[in-house]
C-alpha cells in the first residue's frame, strides 16, 4: 500500500496525507448518531476537532469525552489515539507482518522518517519492539489502574476506564472519560491526591514520551550509561531536568495559591504531575484556569519543548532544545563545535534545530495574534491554548469551548502540524534538490 502511495508522493507528503485521511475518517465516524449519547449527529467541526485531537494525541476537546460520546464514540477515539501514538505507518507495517508480506525498501524508508530514526537498517526490528513494548506497558498500566477504578466504578466500567486511561496516558493523549461521574471536563482532578493513579499515569506518560529509540538502547545496554547513544543520553538527562525543574518551579509559584491547604503529599504529586503532563500529555490534577500567570507561562515553555523524537509525544522535542542550549554555551565559551557527553554534534543537526525553533515560534505567534484579533480573550490564555495545540499537549485554561469556529480551525491546524512536524509539513511542499555545482559567493552578515 505504502509503495503505491510513495510512487506518487514524497515521504513528507505521504505522512501528511495519511494523517489527514485518518483524521477525516475519525471525524465521519464520530458524526454517526450511534457515537453520541443523545443519538443525534454531532456537527462536523466538533467531530473534526475531536478526531484531530485524538489522532494527533493532543487532548483538547470542545465536547466532554465522558458525557457526550457513547461507548462506540469513545472506542473510535481510543483507536484514533492508538493509531496516532504509534503512527499509521507502523500500524500498516504491523498488518503486513501479520499477513507475512515482504516489507519493501520504500516502506522501510517511509517508516524511518515516520519514527524519526537515523537509518533504515533495523527499523523493522525497532517497530516490533515498539509494538510489543506498547502492548506490555499499556497492559501493565491498565491492570494497575484496575485496583482503583474497579472498586470505584464496578467491574465492567472500571475495566474500560482502566484500559482507556492507560492507552491515553501512554500515547500522551490526555483524553479522559471521568466526566460522566465527576462532572464534565474534570480530567484527573478528583484523583489529585491518589498516589496509585498519579504514579501510573505519570510513568506511562514518561515511558511513552522518551521514544522507541531510547527503549531499544536501554534494553540493549541496561544500566551502562556510558554505552548509550548520544541521543539516549541527551533525552534522559534533559527529561529529568525538565520534570524536576518544572515541578520545583511550579511549587515555588503555587505554594501559596492553588496548592495552599493541600496535604504535603498531594502538593508533591500535583507539582510532579503538572510538570510531567505539560510534556505533551494533557491530563491535569489542578485547574489551570486558576493558576498564577507565572505558572501558566512555565507550562507554555514545557509544552513547547514537549517530549522526545520517535515517541508518542509532541513539541519541538528535548533533543532540539538541548542542542540549541549546547550551541549557545559553546559560542559563549568560544569553543569549536558543540560537544555533549564527549561527542561533537553534527552541524546539520544544529541547523535543523534552529529551523524548527524559528518555524514553530512563527506559527505560534501568528496563531496567537490571529485568535486575539478575532476574539476578545486574555492573551496568555490564548498563548496557553496555542502552545498546547502545537505541542500536542491538551492542557487548557478553559477557553477551548469559547473559541469561535475560525479559532477552532486554527487550533486544529496547530494540532495537525504539531503531530506531523512543522519541518516535515514544510518539506511536503518542496522537492529535495541536489546541491548546485555553481554556488553564489559567501559573505558574512553581522548579527546579534
Amino acid at each position: 500500500m505504502f509503495t503505491k502511495i510513495h510512487r506518487r508522493f514524497s515521504h513528507a507528503q505521504t505522512l501528511a496525507i495519511g494523517h489527514f485521511l485518518v483524521i477525516l475518517t475519525g471525524a465521519l465516524l464520530l458524526m454517526l448518531p450511534i457515537a453520541s449519547q443523545d443519538g443525534t449527529v454531532t456537527d462536523f467541526l466538533s467531530t473534526l476537532f475531536t478526531s484531530t485531537s485524538a489522532t494527533c494525541v493532543t487532548g483538547l476537546i470542545v465536547v466532554d469525552t465522558g458525557t457526550h460520546w457513547t461507548f462506540f464514540g469513545q472506542l473510535v477515539i481510543l483507536l484514533l489515539i492508538q493509531i496516532g501514538g504509534l503512527g499509521f505507518v507502523s500500524i500498516g507495517v504491523l498488518f503486513s507482518m501479520f499477513l507475512n508480506r515482504k516489507i519493501s525498501l520504500s516502506t522501510r524508508s517511509l517508516l524511518q522518517e515516520s519514527l524519526n530514526v537515523d537509518r533504515v537498517g533495523g527499523v523493522i526490528r525497532l517497530v516490533r519492539k515498539a509494538l510489543l513494548g506498547t502492548l506490555l506497558f499499556e497492559s501493565i498500566g491498565a491492570i494497575l489502574l484496575c485496583f482503583r477504578f474497579i472498586p470505584d466504578f464496578g467491574l465492567v466500567t472500571g475495566l474500560w476506564m482502566s484500559i482507556f486511561h492507560s492507552v491515553s496516558a501512554f500515547c500522551n493523549a490526555g483524553f479522559d472519560i471521568l466526566g460522566s461521574f465527576f462532572g464534565a471536563y474534570c480530567s484527573l482532578v478528583p484523583y489529585a491526591g491518589d498516589v496509585l493513579v498519579n504514579s501510573v499515569i505519570m510513568s506511562l506518560i514518561v515511558i511513552g514520551g522518551i521514544g522507541f529509540i531510547v527503549w531499544s538502547d536501554l534494553l540493549e545496554h541496561t544500566y551502562h550509561f556510558k554505552k548509550y547513544r548520544l541521543h539516549t543520553k541527551i533525552v534522559l538527562i534533559t527529561t529529568l531536568i525538565l520534570i524536576f525543574g518544572g515541578a520545583l518551579l511550579f511549587y515555588i509559584f503555587e505554594k501559596d495559591s492553588i496548592l495552599a491547604g493541600r496535604p504535603i503529599h498531594e502538593q508533591i504529586l500535583c507539582c510532579l504531575f503538572s510538570s510531567v503532563t505539560a510534556r505533551t500529555a494533557g491530563f491535569n490534577t489542578v485547574d489551570f484556569g486558576f493558576v498564577r500567570q507565572c505558572s501558566a507561562l512555565l507550562m507554555c515553555v514545557l509544552m513547547y519543548i514537549g517530549g522526545s523524537p520517535g515517541s508518542t509525544a509532541g513539541g519541538i522535542k528535548t533533543t532540539t532544545i538541548a542542542v540549541l542550549f549546547g550551541s549557545l554555551v559553546s559560542k559563549v565559551r568560544g569553543n569549536h563545535g558543540i560537544n555533549l557527553f564527549r561527542r561533537q554534534v553534527d552541524k546539520d543537526t544544529v541547523s535543523q534545530s534552529a529551523n524548527v525553533l524559528v518555524l514553530t515560534l512563527l506559527l505560534a505567534t501568528s496563531s496567537i495574534m490571529a485568535i486575539c484579533a478575532m476574539q476578545d480573550l486574555n492573551m496568555l490564555d490564548v498563548a496557553f491554548e496555542v502552545f498546547s495545540g502545537l505541542g500536542t499537549v491538551g492542557m487548557t485554561t478553559g477557553i477551548t469551548r469559547d473559541l469561535i469556529p475560525a479559532s477552532q480551525v486554527i487550533i486544529i491546524l496547530m494540532m495537525y502540524l504539531g503531530r506531523i512536524g512543522t519541518m516535515s509539513f514544510a518539506y511536503s511542499f518542496f522537492e529535495k534538490r541536489n546541491v548546485p555545482a555553481i554556488q553564489n559567493p559567501v559573505e558574512k552578515v553581522m548579527v546579534g
